[in-house]
């Protein structure tokens, strides 16, 4: 199962290619959609395309939170140094391990000390 990943204009192109070589699918929103594009306008088009939202953006939680939505998924990360130098190993293994939970809907969120998975659609409570 192979899951397909949507860069958010936030992380650089090369997330794409470190991706790639790791045998995932992925594009980088500049590739699809307009450079000042909303991040609604990024969601909607992650969700009505299969991808997994790939974003340092604190944004896409909070709209999964107060929609209520079961897609995208959203792989979120939350650390200061966002490279593929710095982060490139662990957020493909973590990707990998969870595969299953983005395929079926999930938010992941990773910092610097630990990654957290919460199953979609999320609690509005």
């Amino acid at each position: 199962m192979t899951i397909r990943l949507l860069v958010d204009m936030n992380l650089s192109p090369a997330w794409v290619s470190w991706l790639e070589s790791s045998g995932f699918v992925a594009t980088h929103w500049s590739s699809v959609g307009l450079p000042n594009a909303s991040d609604r306008t990024l969601f909607e088009w992650a969700r009505d395309n299969g991808y997994v939202v790939f974003a340092h953006d604190l944004d896409f939680g909070a709209m999964l939170a107060i929609t209520g939505a079961e897609a995208p998924s959203v792989f979120q990360i939350r650390t200061e140094d966002v490279s593929t130098d710095a982060l490139g190993v662990r957020a493909v293994s973590i990707l990998q391990r969870f595969t299953p939970e983005l395929s079926a809907g999930a938010l992941i969120v990773v910092d610097d000390a630990r990654d957290r998975v919460r199953i979609l659609p999320l609690s509005q409570s």
